[in-house]
């Protein structure tokens, strides 16, 4: 698995809302920083993003790798983009 650095392109998946108006999807992100702003090791797949969203940009700080399968990702996680 590839370790991930500043400048890659990641996937970040959406909460989504719980009344189901928004659905979780994947959003297209940025590496902006890796490991844990408190200190915790990169290779526990914390890194900071720049998300970029439709309704503009937001940043998220320590945001955990996904270790799900392909379609069960969590919100709040990244993960490498699938191939196609």
């Amino acid at each position: 698995m590839k370790k991930p650095s500043v400048g890659d392109i990641v996937h970040y998946v959406s909460y989504g809302t719980p009344g189901g108006e928004y659905r979780s999807v994947c959003r297209a992100a940025i590496v902006t920083e890796t490991g844990d702003p408190n200190g915790a090791d990169a290779d526990l797949g914390r890194v900071g993003l720049a998300v970029l969203n439709p309704e503009g940009m937001f940043f998220n700080r320590g945001v955990l790798m996904s270790k799900a399968s392909d379609d069960e990702h969590k919100g709040g996680t990244w993960h490498w983009p699938e191939r196609v």
